[in-house]
This record gives C-alpha cells, sequence and structure tokens, in this order.
C-alpha cells in the first residue's frame, strides 16, 4: 500500500470510487457529493494522480477508462491514523484520544463503547 497521503480532491474520489466500485470520470462528476463540482477535466486529473500514486488503475473501453480502487479504505484509514499519530502526536495515543475528547470529537455514546473495547483488551 502507498504511505502517501490523499489531498481533499483526491480523497472526494476515492469515497466515491470505494462506494461505486468501478466508476467513469463522468459517473464520478455525477455522483460528486456536494457543490460545486469540479470540471471535468478536473476530475480526470486527479484520477490519473490517483493512478500514478498507485491508489487506482484502470479498464480501457475504447478512448474511455474506468477506474477502480486498488487500495482499500480501511487500509487508507489505518495508513491515515499511523501517520497522525506518528506525526502529529509523537506516538502517543493518549495524546491522539485526548485531543479527540478536548475538542468534543466523540460523542459520549461513542465514549462508552470504546470503554467497552478497552474494557474487552483488557
Amino acid at each position: 500500500m502507498s504511505k502517501k497521503l490523499l489531498t481533499p480532491l483526491e480523497l472526494k474520489v476515492m469515497n466515491i470510487l470505494w462506494k461505486e466500485k468501478k466508476a467513469f470520470v463522468k459517473e464520478l462528476k455525477e455522483r460528486w457529493p456536494d457543490e460545486p463540482v469540479p470540471a471535468y477535466n478536473t476530475i480526470s486529473t486527479t484520477v490519473r494522480i490517483l493512478q500514478d500514486k498507485g491508489f487506482v488503475s484502470h479498464e480501457s473501453f475504447g478512448r474511455t477508462h474506468q477506474y477502480y480502487p486498488v487500495v482499500s479504505k480501511l487500509a487508507y484509514q489505518k495508513n491515515l491514523i499511523s501517520n497522525v499519530l506518528e506525526n502529529a502526536f509523537a506516538g502517543s495515543v493518549t495524546g491522539l484520544l485526548s485531543a479527540l475528547i478536548d475538542n468534543d470529537a466523540i460523542p459520549e455514546t461513542e465514549l462508552d463503547d470504546l470503554q467497552d473495547l478497552i474494557d474487552k483488551k483488557k
């Protein structure tokens, strides 16, 4: 798996591909999650960059290409968390969780779920 991180635009494309499994650029544009929708050429260029980074591949159909992810969403998420943990929190899981809790990023109901996970690991 590529250790590279994705830009926000690349991540939006990948989220569509992870959900749809395969898509042409025109379909990526049609399924864009918010406004404004980038131009066709912008999405096309982004997909080619993702291919160069090793995140997607394609099947050719004449002059068009259908793209599909070669890196799973879970693999990317694990890499992202590892990167954040290592680079922003010097490897401290406690520091990461503390920052999430202090910023109210974890709802109280999920705190209980986290506690249950911790208790199961003991």
